[in-house]
């Protein structure tokens, strides 16, 4: 097993982040909401803040897996108390060695450090089966499924709504 670090992507790190995310578009494009296309031109998916970052994981210095958390409807004072998990990314050539569970368990512990948020939401591909299961051992739950909710290719897929309780 690869040795593994989990440490935060900035947003002057753009280029690698994009660089790296495009290839998982790309490669896994069933699994995302978004292409390369809807990527090309927007800025990085969070502002370095408490409450708003990306993390990394890193194989001896080459990014392998990457998570983002933002705080639901940004600044809108009746949604503060809750946030996103998306983009939740591994490369193929990693999966199975732990990676995606790490970098839950490192954005979980620090949303847990922000005081006013209570719980944490993210969707997912209906029949990926195995990310749901990797939430569920989270504690997430599944509250809602959204048919048709992405059409790509002639094919539509089903999402799923699931959130965990911090508080």
């Amino acid at each position: 097993m690869n040795k593994i670090e989990i440490t935060e992507i900035k947003s002057d790190q753009i280029e690698y982040y994009k660089k790296f995310l495009t290839f998982g578009l790309i490669n896994d494009e069933e699994n995302f909401r978004i292409t390369p296309n809807d990527d090309l031109n927007t800025s990085f998916p969070t502002e370095d803040k408490l409450d708003s970052f990306t993390l990394g994981a890193y194989s001896y210095k080459e990014l392998v897996g990457v998570v983002s958390f933002a705080r639901d409807g940004g600044d809108r004072e009746k949604l503060r108390h809750k946030g996103i998990l998306f983009r939740m990314y591994v490369s193929k050539n990693f999966r199975g060695q732990g990676i995606a569970k790490k970098l839950i368990e490192k954005l979980i512990e620090r949303v847990k450090q922000i005081p006013d948020i209570e719980q944490i939401n993210l969707t997912v591909i209906a029949n990926n089966d195995n990310a749901k299961k990797l939430y569920e051992k989270f504690g997430f739950v599944t509250y809602g499924s959204e048919s048709n909710a992405i059409k790509w290719k002639g094919k539509y897929f089903t999402e799923d709504q699931m959130k965990l309780k911090l508080k």
